[in-house]
């Protein structure tokens, strides 16, 4: 669960240190005080988006840091390097520049990666959720998140991957005639052009060697003279190979006196017989220097083809060759095209009937999927005051798709006598808070996510309904810790910790604070609430009295 945040320079809040307790944790204020500043810090800490705009009039970086307890040995740890500890603790750092710098454990992690760690640490759940359920598009998302078929939609996946690709092909091949002789013509002329060449693997790479060394050809041989005469010696003077020669034979005459000089004519004697074998394949290497100006113009005009065909099909002669071949690979597809789509629609054939298999299977499984969460969305429905609504999911069936051969969409009624209706079109505000709240209830249960934050998800409740908000959000608090911002005294009333968003000026400044409020806090907090900033004794009264009840 998530035990401490600490922000720094976000947006009002210089710097604010928050902790949170296990069971139902409530965060109030006035509007604008910065309630929602807290839960951008813990979504930065989670690895979403974060902007400069986040940072505070004046300073050039904002953090966060999080400490996380009881975190279970996930295998994102492992995965990523990072050392693990049930104590997690993450560190954001967003800079003016736009650089973000985040560390988990004290090991630098990117952002992404930071990601995919947040979503298994808390899920936040705000207005935008909501709407989101308007949205059909998600509602198979949401069905498939209930129904774990995880394995049932990586086996179709893979089998419809298979179907998609056939189909590629076969439009790649079905083309008209005019098309398919003009290609035709167009790699004729390339395989020509490139057979004609008869180039060799390499040979590009072996020429411009050759070139290189004949451009350069009397450099080399003055050179290599050179190295000869002082090597063998020259008309007055010794080379290195007859000095060490004469050394080897004074130091072979008076090795017999000493040891040491004896080990001195065994080192020189070495050296000596390198030196004449070098010597020797310097000379050699001289004597076979051979060139002339027709064998470098030859290279040139040999160059000069490889070049052309270079610019036209490859880097080198290797991936030219490559392209001859796949040239001739085409061509013969061409040629032979209407074998060859007779043998890709049998393939297409057989592959779309596995898939069809694989798309039943996972169909069959959202359907009994669909009425046992449709179940278990009016059991919640009903403990928020919702007991007449209906609540089902239809299914359209569609040809074979990325995500199956369904569309699912969830319709309602939310009042006795009335028909099924898309959900968008039958929901008030309310109505679809509760939705929402009961849908991600269910969708929880299937997680193994510690925390829960609810970001005034209870917008447009009031009265009976809010109390049943309520009381639902604290039962869930009895397994998962849940963070809630609200403006209803009936949420604020059940927390187990109740934090306080306040904000003031000073030296022209706004500052934002974070403060847990004790029972005299929290009475004056809820007949605020209750009455707006004229806070009387009834009002007190009234608070007193939800705090006990």
């Amino acid at each position: 669960m998530l035990s401490l945040l600490h922000i720094e320079n976000i947006a009002v809040i210089e710097s604010a240190d928050i902790s949170f307790d296990q069971g139902f944790n409530v965060l109030t204020g006035e509007t604008g005080a910065g309630k929602s500043i807290v839960i951008d810090a813990i979504s930065a800490i989670l690895g979403e988006r974060a902007y400069r705009d986040m940072i505070r009039t004046g300073t050039n970086k904002a953090s966060v840091r999080a400490v996380f307890t009881d975190v279970p040995e996930l295998s994102w740890f492992a995965d990523n390097g990072v050392e693990y500890d049930p104590e997690v603790v993450i560190q954001r750092q967003i800079h003016l520049d736009g650089k973000n710098v985040c560390r988990v454990n004290g090991s630098l992690v990117s952002v992404n990666i930071l990601r995919k760690l947040g979503i298994q640490l808390i899920n936040i759940h705000g207005q935008h959720d909501s709407a989101s359920l308007f949205d059909e598009e998600n509602h198979l998302q949401f069905l498939d998140s209930f129904a774990d078929n995880e394995t049932l939609r990586l086996d179709y996946a893979e089998k419809y991957a298979a179907v998609a690709k056939l189909r590629r092909e076969i439009d790649r091949m079905t083309m008209d005639e005019g098309e398919k002789l003009r290609r035709m013509e167009t790699l004729k002329y390339q395989i020509a052009e490139i057979e004609k060449a008869d180039l060799q693997p390499g040979e590009d790479e072996e020429l411009e060697d050759r070139r290189k060394l004949l451009q350069n050809a009397e450099k080399i041989a003055d050179g290599m003279n050179e190295a000869v005469e002082n090597l063998y010696g020259g008309d007055d003077t010794d080379g290195a190979a007859a000095m060490l020669a004469t050394a080897e034979r004074v130091l072979a005459r008076i090795s017999r006196f000493s040891e040491s000089i004896s080990q001195l004519h065994d080192k020189v004697a070495d050296l000596m017989y390198q030196v004449q074998d070098v010597a020797e394949e310097v000379r050699d290497a001289r004597d076979d220097l051979a060139y002339s100006a027709d064998e470098l113009e030859q290279i040139e005009s040999r160059l000069d083809v490889i070049h052309r065909l270079r610019r036209k099909y490859g880097a080198t002669c290797e991936d030219i060759l490559a392209y001859l071949q796949s040239a001739k690979q085409e061509l013969d597809e061409i040629e032979f095209a209407d074998d060859h789509l007779e043998r890709l629609k049998k393939k297409l054939h057989k592959a779309e009937k596995t898939a069809w298999d694989a798309a039943f299977a996972l169909r069959e499984n959202r359907k009994q999927t669909a009425v046992a969460m449709s179940e278990r969305i009016l059991t919640e429905l009903a403990q928020l005051d919702m007991p007449r609504v209906q609540f089902s999911c239809e299914f359209t069936e569609l040809e074979l798709t990325g995500n199956g051969a369904d569309a699912v969409a969830f319709y309602m009624s939310a009042n006795a006598g009335e028909a099924l209706k898309p959900l968008s079109k039958v929901a008030s505000g309310g109505e679809l808070a509760r939705i929402m709240l009961a849908m991600k209830n269910v969708l929880a249960e299937r997680d193994q996510i510690a925390t829960l934050i609810f970001d005034e998800v209870d917008t447009g409740v009031s009265g009976r309904a809010a109390q049943r908000v309520a009381e639902k959000l604290r039962s869930v608090a009895a397994h998962k810790q849940v963070l809630c911002v609200t403006h209803l005294p009936q949420l604020a009333a059940l927390a187990n910790t109740h934090l306080l968003i306040a904000k003031s000026e000073r030296d022209g400044r706004t500052y934002t604070s974070v403060t847990p409020l004790d029972i005299e806090g929290r009475k004056r907090e809820l007949a605020r609430i209750i009455g707006g900033t004229n806070i009387t004794e009834t009002t007190l009264k009234s608070a007193e009295e939800m705090l006990r009840g």
